[in-house]
């Protein structure tokens, strides 16, 4: 077995449209970039984890191996919601750390540009009454009667739950909207992000809503594009060049949840519980605290998303997020930066690429290489993304000098 794990090489393809690429494209330009950073070959790895959530049941893993080298190692495709690509990750992490390969590939690739709402876009009509069937018997649906089962809805009513639960005199319109000001201002710092284009607070609040207290610019861009990283065990990576270790990212701690059962979690998903007790794992299992970060990579799909992880990563105190993020902390030049990609708003979400491409940027700060937008000194960071259903991954990652 190998006590520790290191993230040897990493990569992302620019989030966006690529009309002249497909699926198998995006992902091969994007591992060949990790093989390329980690000075490894297809020869050198052990076991692949691959994700695509839209062609999950079309063996990408596999298609991906007949353009890069198909050398026989075991496959795991992998289809877990938004957490898709740091599920993959997490798959090779444990097997390098089980002791069964020295080194493992995880790749995330989506095509999403034009793909509208995720979910929601349609919905049978089931009458004016509610007749008890099926597996969830009495338990109706709140799509069209309280609320929505569409992204943006669902989102919308866990940040305003947030604000009735700790109640805020302004608006709430502004506050979400100047969280997402924050995020399309890292973004012009980000070459690989989808929009890069800084947006005024007025820009914001006067774009199309989508759900309150969400405009278009506060929701995550569908987009296309990948990200693969490359793990290697202790024990191989002390044998490894001076460069190579140099540039190696220690992963303190990788952790992925699902929902526990808490009352109403059948009707309106809870992306709390989950996140919260993923942050509490990943901290205990690192011998950290979020005092300790220097930045966050959080699954801000929507600006309201953000405000409650604040919380849930336990970034503020109990309740305190609002307080958290008026104090200017979470900006880049902030006590606890958070988001300096331009996070999901911005840099894009293609699904199964965003857990690694969150990961692949608290890589490049711990590594100093992250250009304009590097954080000086970073030395530890905290990467989460989180699928609805539900899934949550936190990975607690450490620069080699730390």
């Amino acid at each position: 077995m190998s006590d520790d794990v290191w993230i040897l090489g990493i990569a992302m393809t620019r989030f966006g449209k690529h009309p002249e690429a497909d699926t198998v494209d995006l992902a091969v330009e994007a591992v060949q970039a990790a093989l390329a950073d980690a000075q490894v070959t297809m020869g050198d790895i052990g076991v692949i984890g691959a994700g695509c959530l839209v062609e999950s049941g079309a063996g990408i893993g596999q298609r991906v191996q007949k353009q890069i080298g198909q050398t026989g190692v075991p496959v795991y495709n992998v289809a877990n919601a938004c957490a898709t690509g740091a599920t993959a990750l997490r798959t090779a992490i444990m097997a390098v750390k089980a002791g069964e390969v020295d080194y493992g590939l995880a790749f995330g690739v989506e095509k999403l540009s034009g793909a509208g709402l995720l979910t929601g876009n349609t919905r049978d009509d089931d009458g004016d009454t509610w007749t008890p069937s099926g597996r969830f018997g009495a338990v109706a649906s709140l799509d069209g009667r309280v609320g929505t089962v569409a992204m943006p809805g669902v989102f919308a009513q866990i940040g305003m739950e947030y604000l009735h639960d700790h109640p805020y005199a302004g608006t709430p319109l502004e506050l979400f909207a100047r969280i997402s000001e924050k995020n399309h201002a890292h973004s012009v710092l980000n070459p690989l992000a989808t929009y890069t284009k800084r947006l005024s607070l007025s820009q914001i609040m006067n774009d199309v809503m989508i759900a309150y207290p969400n405009t278009r610019p506060m929701c995550s861009a569908n987009c296309d594009g990948a990200a693969a990283a490359v793990v290697v065990s202790d024990e191989v990576k002390r044998t490894l060049s001076f460069d190579q270790q140099r540039r190696a990212v220690k992963v303190r701690a990788s952790v992925l949840t699902t929902d526990p059962y808490v009352d109403g979690c059948q009707v309106l998903p809870d992306v709390n519980t989950l996140t919260r007790d993923a942050a509490e794992q990943a901290y205990e299992i690192a011998g950290v605290g979020p005092e300790d970060l220097d930045l966050v990579e959080l699954h801000d799909c929507f600006a309201t998303a953000e405000l409650v992880h604040y919380d849930n990563l336990g970034l503020c105190e109990p309740g305190g997020a609002v307080d958290l993020f008026e104090s200017g902390a979470t900006w880049r030049d902030g006590s606890m930066p958070v988001n300096v990609s331009g996070g999901l708003q911005s840099k894009g979400h293609p699904i199964a690429a965003t857990g690694i491409a969150n990961i692949f940027e608290v890589c490049h700060h711990l590594r100093g290489e992250a250009g304009d937008r590097q954080i000086v000194g970073a030395r530890l960071g905290l990467a989460h993304v989180i699928g609805l259903g539900s899934a949550c991954a936190v990975h607690v990652l450490e620069s080699t000098a730390a």
